[in-house]
């Protein structure tokens, strides 16, 4: 049975009244699904075996997102935090997006770097509120304020108990999946950035003695971790911060690791970095999107890195049978969806740009 929305968002308003930022793990998920509240409580071990009554399920997913300039404001109140995309996300099973900061208030900045971005813990409060389920750290931002940063995301993490991939006080726990069963489908989600400044790779790269991010640059530690998370999963999905800033079409590092991942046993692909959008689709039976560019982000030009969206894929077991694009405008920083004819052009643009992906409609 599916609460009304408006009942339900009721319930996440007043939870989110009475709750601090500190409390964000302990709030009632603000979608009014109840299937999704049967997943909540089932979660998803790593001997789980598939449900008899396994159905197809969706997920969601936004590009990069920080809260500096214009955002920070936006946190005085987390529950509106990421304004009109909200409900987008909150009709998905899964929703995720690329969490492109470090949380902390502290720290030193890494030298040299011409932008480093930190938010407070609230950050996880307004994801959370606005139907984020998991986020990845994974990028060439989690780590802007180098060790002490680590220690104090690695903490607020904790303490907010909010899903976070691709980071970890070694590289066990950066390599490790997110994991829930989902309309009986246990999702398996991993994530790791292939976008790393040259004299960060090795400061910043989880081993298994330091804490650091989960690194595709080391190729086989995520194809291991791909290939382990295989055996116990029905859908195993890659999240990536990979790409070339502000070129439309995948680099020959994204080319050459998505078939690398396929063959180790992904089903999706996805990420971004590029702040524009990149091309989807189906590579084999996997499903691969190359860049989901800026989401919710300070500096957008209408024409190019303020053009977003939220992609949103059906899938059962290891088929991903539907993919839909909600296009949408960033607009003081937030994603706007569109409507009417823009919306409709939005859409055959964004599917334009498979052209030169090498990508197909159809598995």
């Amino acid at each position: 049975m599916r609460l009304p929305r408006r009942a339900a968002a009721a319930v996440a308003v007043a939870a989110a009244l009475t709750a601090s930022a500190a409390c964000a793990a302990s709030e009632p998920d603000p979608r009014p699904s109840a299937q999704r509240k049967q997943a909540l409580d089932k979660p998803a071990a790593a001997d789980s075996t598939p449900s008899a009554e396994r159905r197809p399920f969706t997920i969601s997913f936004g590009g990069d997102v920080h809260f500096e300039g214009v955002l920070r404001n936006r946190l005085n109140d987390p529950r509106t935090a990421l304004g009109p995309i909200a409900p987008v996300l909150r009709k998905a099973d899964l929703t995720m997006v690329n969490l492109e900061t470090a949380i902390t208030t502290g720290g030193t900045p890494a030298p040299g770097k011409q932008f480093t971005f930190r938010a407070p813990a609230s950050a996880f409060t307004a994801l959370k509120a606005a139907g984020v389920d998991v986020v990845s750290m994974a990028n060439n931002h989690g780590m802007d304020y180098m060790e002490s940063g680590l220690a104090d995301s690695l903490a607020a993490i904790k303490k907010s108990k909010f899903p976070v991939v691709g980071i970890g006080a070694n590289d066990t726990e950066a390599y490790r999946p997110f994991r829930r069963v989902v309309n009986g489908n246990r999702v398996s989600i991993i994530g790791a950035t292939q976008v790393l400044d040259a004299e960060f790779v090795n400061s910043w790269t989880a081993t298994p003695g330091k804490g650091g991010l989960a690194s595709a640059k080391n190729e086989d530690r995520l194809l291991r971790a791909v290939r382990q998370a295989r055996k116990n999963s029905d859908t195993v999905i890659v999240h990536l911060h990979w790409g070339t800033e502000m070129q439309k079409c995948p680099n020959p590092a994204q080319l050459s690791l998505a078939p690398k991942l396929v063959k180790a046993g992904a089903d999706v692909v996805v990420g971004g970095h590029a702040h524009i959008l990149l091309g989807a689709g189906y590579l084999d039976n996997s499903y691969i999107s190359y860049g989901l560019g800026n989401f919710v982000f300070y500096n957008s030009n209408p024409a190019t890195t303020g053009r977003t969206g939220v992609l949103t894929l059906t899938i059962d077991g290891r088929k991903v049978l539907k993919d839909q694009w909600t296009p949408a405008t960033i607009q003081g920083g937030v994603p706007v969806p569109m409507a009417g004819s823009a919306r409709t052009q939005a859409v055959a643009d964004w599917r334009a740009l498979r052209s030169c992906t090498g990508l197909s409609t159809k598995p």
